[in-house]
Protein backbone atom coordinates (compact mmCIF):
# COMPACT_ATOMS: atom_id res chain seq x y z
CA UNK A 1 0.00 0.00 0.00
CA UNK A 2 1.02 3.14 -0.79
CA UNK A 3 1.52 6.44 2.02
CA UNK A 4 1.91 10.04 1.52
CA UNK A 5 4.90 9.73 3.49
CA UNK A 6 6.67 7.48 0.71
CA UNK A 7 5.81 10.88 -1.85
CA UNK A 8 9.32 12.49 -0.90
CA UNK A 9 11.03 9.34 -2.33
CA UNK A 10 9.48 9.07 -5.01
CA UNK A 11 9.61 13.12 -5.41
CA UNK A 12 13.82 13.03 -5.05
CA UNK A 13 14.66 10.03 -7.16
CA UNK A 14 12.17 11.87 -10.24
CA UNK A 15 13.52 15.30 -9.68
CA UNK A 16 16.74 13.81 -9.87
CA UNK A 17 16.28 11.80 -13.28
CA UNK A 18 14.58 14.74 -14.13
CA UNK A 19 17.42 17.11 -13.59
CA UNK A 20 19.33 14.63 -15.47
CA UNK A 21 18.03 14.58 -18.64
CA UNK A 22 17.48 18.64 -18.15
CA UNK A 23 21.64 18.65 -18.13
CA UNK A 24 21.83 16.28 -21.06
CA UNK A 25 19.61 18.40 -23.18
CA UNK A 26 22.43 21.21 -22.90
CA UNK A 27 25.07 18.61 -23.76
CA UNK A 28 23.02 17.35 -26.75
CA UNK A 29 22.42 14.17 -25.71
CA UNK A 30 18.31 13.41 -27.24
CA UNK A 31 19.04 9.56 -26.10
CA UNK A 32 19.28 10.27 -22.81
CA UNK A 33 17.52 13.22 -22.23
CA UNK A 34 14.56 11.10 -23.18
CA UNK A 35 15.98 7.97 -20.74
CA UNK A 36 16.11 9.98 -17.90
CA UNK A 37 13.11 12.48 -18.32
CA UNK A 38 10.66 9.23 -19.30
CA UNK A 39 11.74 7.74 -16.33
CA UNK A 40 11.48 10.10 -13.99
CA UNK A 41 7.89 10.98 -15.17
CA UNK A 42 7.67 6.84 -14.97
CA UNK A 43 8.56 7.13 -11.02
CA UNK A 44 6.09 10.03 -10.35
CA UNK A 45 2.96 8.28 -12.23
CA UNK A 46 4.09 5.35 -10.20
CA UNK A 47 3.59 7.36 -6.81
CA UNK A 48 0.10 8.41 -8.54
CA UNK A 49 -0.88 4.97 -9.26
CA UNK A 50 -0.15 3.76 -6.07
CA UNK A 51 -1.58 6.43 -3.97
CA UNK A 52 -4.79 6.17 -6.50
CA UNK A 53 -5.00 2.40 -5.44
CA UNK A 54 -4.18 2.96 -1.64
CA UNK A 55 -7.11 5.68 -1.57
CA UNK A 56 -9.67 3.62 -4.06
CA UNK A 57 -10.27 6.72 -5.51
CA UNK A 58 -8.60 9.34 -8.16
CA UNK A 59 -6.01 11.47 -6.03
CA UNK A 60 -7.62 14.53 -7.03
CA UNK A 61 -9.62 16.04 -4.41
CA UNK A 62 -7.07 18.27 -2.27
CA UNK A 63 -5.28 21.01 -3.66
CA UNK A 64 -2.16 18.44 -2.23
CA UNK A 65 -3.44 16.02 -5.15
CA UNK A 66 -3.89 18.02 -7.79
CA UNK A 67 -0.80 19.58 -7.16
CA UNK A 68 0.56 16.02 -7.77
CA UNK A 69 -1.31 15.86 -11.49
CA UNK A 70 0.62 18.97 -12.61
CA UNK A 71 3.92 18.36 -11.40
CA UNK A 72 3.65 15.15 -13.45
CA UNK A 73 2.38 17.18 -16.58
CA UNK A 74 4.93 19.46 -16.15
CA UNK A 75 8.08 17.35 -17.20
CA UNK A 76 5.52 15.98 -19.93
CA UNK A 77 4.71 18.91 -21.36
CA UNK A 78 8.35 20.09 -21.36
CA UNK A 79 9.38 16.56 -23.47
CA UNK A 80 6.79 17.41 -26.06
CA UNK A 81 7.96 20.76 -26.73
CA UNK A 82 11.92 19.65 -27.19
CA UNK A 83 10.56 16.58 -28.78
CA UNK A 84 9.27 19.13 -31.14
CA UNK A 85 11.57 22.26 -30.96
CA UNK A 86 14.94 21.29 -29.07
CA UNK A 87 14.99 23.79 -27.11
CA UNK A 88 17.57 23.10 -24.22
CA UNK A 89 15.94 24.95 -21.89
CA UNK A 90 12.48 24.27 -21.63
CA UNK A 91 13.29 21.00 -19.14
CA UNK A 92 15.12 23.16 -16.85
CA UNK A 93 12.13 24.94 -16.59
CA UNK A 94 9.62 22.66 -16.43
CA UNK A 95 11.62 20.64 -13.94
CA UNK A 96 12.33 23.83 -11.26
CA UNK A 97 8.25 24.46 -11.79
CA UNK A 98 7.78 20.57 -10.46
CA UNK A 99 10.29 21.15 -7.69
CA UNK A 100 8.57 23.89 -6.59
CA UNK A 101 4.75 21.71 -6.94
CA UNK A 102 6.70 19.32 -5.49
CA UNK A 103 8.07 21.97 -2.36
CA UNK A 104 4.32 23.11 -2.18
CA UNK A 105 3.22 19.89 -1.21
CA UNK A 106 6.14 19.02 1.15
CA UNK A 107 6.29 21.96 3.59
CA UNK A 108 1.89 21.62 3.26
CA UNK A 109 0.70 18.57 3.55
CA UNK A 110 -2.64 17.66 2.95
CA UNK A 111 -5.23 14.97 4.80
CA UNK A 112 -5.83 12.11 1.80
CA UNK A 113 -8.97 10.20 3.13
CA UNK A 114 -10.44 7.57 1.26
CA UNK A 115 -13.90 9.23 1.92
CA UNK A 116 -14.81 10.97 -1.16
CA UNK A 117 -17.76 13.50 -0.94
CA UNK A 118 -21.24 12.19 -3.47
CA UNK A 119 -20.32 14.81 -5.58
CA UNK A 120 -16.87 13.93 -6.24
CA UNK A 121 -18.03 10.33 -7.24
CA UNK A 122 -19.07 11.16 -10.75
CA UNK A 123 -17.12 9.29 -13.94
CA UNK A 124 -16.80 12.62 -15.67
CA UNK A 125 -14.68 13.71 -12.01
CA UNK A 126 -11.27 12.09 -13.53
CA UNK A 127 -11.25 13.34 -16.51
CA UNK A 128 -12.23 16.55 -16.16
CA UNK A 129 -9.32 16.85 -13.53
CA UNK A 130 -7.13 14.91 -15.57
CA UNK A 131 -7.40 17.42 -18.89
CA UNK A 132 -7.52 20.36 -16.90
CA UNK A 133 -4.16 19.83 -15.18
CA UNK A 134 -2.41 19.15 -18.58
CA UNK A 135 -4.16 22.37 -20.03
CA UNK A 136 -3.17 24.03 -17.30
CA UNK A 137 0.90 22.40 -17.90
CA UNK A 138 0.76 23.43 -21.49
CA UNK A 139 -0.60 26.87 -20.58
CA UNK A 140 2.37 27.45 -17.91
CA UNK A 141 5.05 26.23 -20.64
CA UNK A 142 3.27 29.27 -22.97
CA UNK A 143 3.52 31.81 -19.83
CA UNK A 144 7.62 30.60 -19.84
CA UNK A 145 7.57 31.39 -23.30
CA UNK A 146 6.08 34.68 -23.04
CA UNK A 147 8.18 35.47 -20.04
CA UNK A 148 11.46 34.85 -22.40
CA UNK A 149 10.23 36.16 -25.51
CA UNK A 150 9.51 39.39 -23.34
CA UNK A 151 13.26 39.78 -21.57
CA UNK A 152 14.66 39.11 -25.04
CA UNK A 153 12.36 41.42 -26.83
CA UNK A 154 14.30 42.39 -30.06
CA UNK A 155 16.23 38.86 -30.29
CA UNK A 156 12.89 37.10 -30.09
CA UNK A 157 12.57 34.53 -33.24
CA UNK A 158 9.67 33.58 -35.84
CA UNK A 159 10.29 30.28 -34.22
CA UNK A 160 9.64 31.23 -30.79
CA UNK A 161 6.08 32.71 -31.55
CA UNK A 162 4.78 30.38 -33.15
CA UNK A 163 6.11 27.96 -30.67
CA UNK A 164 4.18 30.36 -27.99
CA UNK A 165 0.79 30.09 -30.38
CA UNK A 166 1.10 26.30 -30.71
CA UNK A 167 1.28 25.67 -26.85
CA UNK A 168 -1.73 28.16 -26.61
CA UNK A 169 -3.32 26.37 -29.10
CA UNK A 170 -3.43 22.51 -27.06
CA UNK A 171 -3.61 24.25 -24.00
CA UNK A 172 -6.91 25.57 -24.98
CA UNK A 173 -8.30 22.90 -26.58
CA UNK A 174 -7.95 20.62 -23.53
CA UNK A 175 -9.49 23.65 -21.28
CA UNK A 176 -12.30 23.30 -23.64
CA UNK A 177 -12.58 19.72 -23.22
CA UNK A 178 -12.17 20.01 -19.33
CA UNK A 179 -14.74 22.75 -19.09
CA UNK A 180 -17.25 20.46 -21.25
CA UNK A 181 -16.26 17.34 -19.13
CA UNK A 182 -16.65 19.94 -16.41
CA UNK A 183 -20.36 20.98 -16.91
CA UNK A 184 -21.25 17.18 -17.41
CA UNK A 185 -20.32 16.41 -13.93
CA UNK A 186 -22.29 19.47 -12.83
CA UNK A 187 -25.40 18.19 -14.90
CA UNK A 188 -24.75 14.80 -13.14
CA UNK A 189 -24.12 16.43 -9.55
CA UNK A 190 -26.00 19.50 -8.85
CA UNK A 191 -28.98 18.84 -11.97
CA UNK A 192 -27.80 21.96 -14.01
CA UNK A 193 -24.49 22.21 -16.85
CA UNK A 194 -23.54 25.57 -15.40
CA UNK A 195 -24.76 27.44 -12.72
CA UNK A 196 -22.36 30.76 -12.70
CA UNK A 197 -20.78 29.51 -9.73
CA UNK A 198 -17.61 31.81 -8.41
CA UNK A 199 -15.40 28.58 -9.62
CA UNK A 200 -17.27 28.33 -12.80
CA UNK A 201 -17.27 32.26 -13.45
CA UNK A 202 -13.21 32.28 -13.48
CA UNK A 203 -13.37 29.44 -15.59
CA UNK A 204 -14.69 31.20 -18.19
CA UNK A 205 -12.84 34.46 -17.56
CA UNK A 206 -9.45 32.42 -18.14
CA UNK A 207 -11.28 30.92 -21.70
CA UNK A 208 -12.33 34.07 -23.03
CA UNK A 209 -9.03 35.74 -22.61
CA UNK A 210 -6.77 32.65 -23.93
CA UNK A 211 -9.55 33.09 -26.76
CA UNK A 212 -8.90 36.95 -27.20
CA UNK A 213 -5.22 36.41 -27.04
CA UNK A 214 -5.82 34.15 -29.88
CA UNK A 215 -7.77 36.40 -32.35
CA UNK A 216 -5.04 39.46 -31.64
CA UNK A 217 -2.41 37.18 -32.71
CA UNK A 218 -4.32 36.13 -35.54
CA UNK A 219 -6.00 40.09 -36.34
CA UNK A 220 -2.61 41.76 -35.39
CA UNK A 221 0.63 39.29 -36.04
CA UNK A 222 3.48 41.88 -35.62
CA UNK A 223 2.00 43.06 -32.21
CA UNK A 224 3.33 39.88 -30.14
CA UNK A 225 4.71 41.91 -27.25
CA UNK A 226 1.09 42.63 -25.98
CA UNK A 227 -0.11 39.15 -27.01
CA UNK A 228 2.80 38.05 -24.70
CA UNK A 229 1.48 40.24 -22.19
CA UNK A 230 -1.96 39.53 -22.63
CA UNK A 231 -0.83 35.58 -21.91
CA UNK A 232 0.52 36.48 -18.72
CA UNK A 233 -2.42 38.17 -17.30
CA UNK A 234 -4.83 34.83 -18.71
CA UNK A 235 -2.25 32.88 -16.44
CA UNK A 236 -3.21 35.22 -13.82
CA UNK A 237 -6.95 34.59 -14.28
CA UNK A 238 -5.70 30.80 -14.68
CA UNK A 239 -4.27 30.55 -11.01
CA UNK A 240 -7.35 32.54 -9.58
CA UNK A 241 -9.45 29.97 -11.19
CA UNK A 242 -7.34 26.80 -10.21
CA UNK A 243 -6.85 27.76 -5.97
CA UNK A 244 -6.77 31.64 -5.54
CA UNK A 245 -10.66 31.06 -5.74
CA UNK A 246 -10.58 29.64 -2.43
CA UNK A 247 -9.32 32.92 -0.65
CA UNK A 248 -11.95 35.17 -2.59
CA UNK A 249 -15.04 36.57 -0.68
CA UNK A 250 -17.51 35.75 -2.72
CA UNK A 251 -16.43 32.13 -2.94
CA UNK A 252 -16.38 31.53 0.90
CA UNK A 253 -19.29 29.65 1.70
CA UNK A 254 -20.83 29.98 -1.67
CA UNK A 255 -18.98 27.76 -4.26
CA UNK A 256 -19.91 24.06 -4.72
CA UNK A 257 -16.28 23.79 -5.87
CA UNK A 258 -14.70 24.73 -2.41
CA UNK A 259 -14.10 21.31 -0.98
Amino acid sequence: MMSWNLFILFALVAVALWAFGAFFAWKERPRLVYLFTLAGILVFFAFIVGMWITLERPPMRTMGETRLWYSFFLPVAGIIVYSRWRYKWILSFSTLLALVFICVNLFKPEIHSKSLMPALQSPWFAPHVIVYMFSYAMLGAATIMAVYMLLRKGNTTAAEINLTDNLVYVGLAFLTFGMLFGALWAKEAWGTYWAWDPKETWAAATWLCYLVYIHLRKARPAEWQDACVLLLVSFVCLQICWWGINYLPSARGLSVHTY
